[in-house]
């Protein structure tokens, strides 16, 4: 027998970041603010991200490359890795994400990369809570997920293990 399984993936898109509510935009740009010290001296892409917790502390972080381009490791990972050998007992509730380049304007959202959300989603089911998921350029439109397993829909977990 064989069956087709569909999915669909839901987000909200506002034109700009001041449409926003004042959490989202607070921690929107603790993101773009952290975009300031990436160290991006071979691609030119600086990304920055910030872990909003669930009481409310902000904590940031930004890409780190490295000659070895494998052994850098990006923003959004720097985040939530930081937030939870600091903070091991609070959710990460949102995480924003913007991005400039030397070489173009960003004008769309940037999203997670594949690494990223897997990373992320493990946070959504150590807590067993969406991380909402703010993703911007330097201007324009903002895109808003309501959680990480929206953009990730097969993700690997600890079922895949056995646990």
């Amino acid at each position: 027998m064989q069956k087709q399984i569909t999915g669909n993936y839901t987000y909200e898109v506002f034109e700009t970041a001041n449409a926003l509510n004042k959490a989202d935009l607070d921690v929107l740009n603790a993101a773009k603010h952290s975009v300031l010290n990436a160290y991006a001296p071979y691609s030119g892409f600086n990304v920055g991200a910030a872990a909003l917790l669930d009481d409310g502390t902000i904590v940031t972080g930004n890409n780190q490359e490295n000659a070895a381009y494998p052994s850098g490791l990006c923003a959004e990972r720097v985040a939530v890795f930081y937030a939870s050998a600091q903070h091991p007992t609070k959710k990460v509730i949102a995480i924003a994400i913007s991005a400039t380049s030397k070489h173009q304007k960003i004008n769309i959202p940037v999203p997670p990369c594949g690494a990223c959300r897997q990373a992320l989603a493990e946070y959504e089911i150590k807590f067993e809570t969406p991380i909402r998921l703010i993703m911007s350029g330097e201007d324009g439109e903002v895109f808003i997920s309501p959680s990480v397993s929206n953009l990730l829909p097969l993700l690997f977990s600890s079922k895949n293990l056995g646990k």
